[in-house]
């Protein structure tokens, strides 16, 4: 699993904001003991900067941890339902295809995997939208696709031909 950076942990927290809205998202957070005070926590970026420092990135495996990957799958997985989950899933495999035991991408696999993935963003973007789907991509990566996906985004869009 890739990490996110302190900018993307702050997105997905703005987009669980945005769903929830500050207050009602900073007390679900404070009842599953994502912090002991809710003192300063008066915005998306306050709390994210809060959940960010006491998760580790989500490295660590405490309630911070927890309660962030609980609201963030409630939210994906009601917008995805069972059929969109199954679905991505199948498209998950063919990604997988292309990693090696090590979860390097295997040599000459590279166009397969670009097309995988973008398949897999089509599909959950269809159902969360293009933010989200981004975002849920890079937390669930290993860090070789991770890297692939943020160097896919900062490139300069490919110009289309006419005709």
């Amino acid at each position: 699993m890739a990490f996110l950076t302190p900018e993307e942990f702050g997105a997905a927290i703005g987009v669980l904001a945005e769903h929830h809205g500050v207050e009602r998202l900073r007390e679900r957070f404070a009842r599953m003991n994502a912090f002991t005070s809710r003192r300063g926590l008066n915005s998306a970026t306050a709390i994210a900067d809060r959940l960010f420092a006491l998760s580790g990135g989500l490295r660590r495996q405490v309630a911070a941890t927890l309660a962030f990957s609980s609201l963030w799958q409630e939210l994906v997985g009601a917008r995805l339902g069972d059929a969109g989950e199954k679905r991505l899933e199948t498209l998950a495999e063919e990604v997988n295809a292309c990693l090696a035991e090590d979860e390097s991408i295997v040599a000459g696999k590279e166009g397969e995997l670009d097309r995988a993935l973008d398949s897999y963003r089509d599909a959950l973007a269809g159902a969360v939208g293009p933010a989200v789907a981004r975002l849920d991509m890079l937390m669930k990566a290993v860090p070789a696709v991770a890297d692939r996906l943020r160097a896919a985004a900062a490139a300069p869009p490919v110009p289309q031909a006419e005709g």
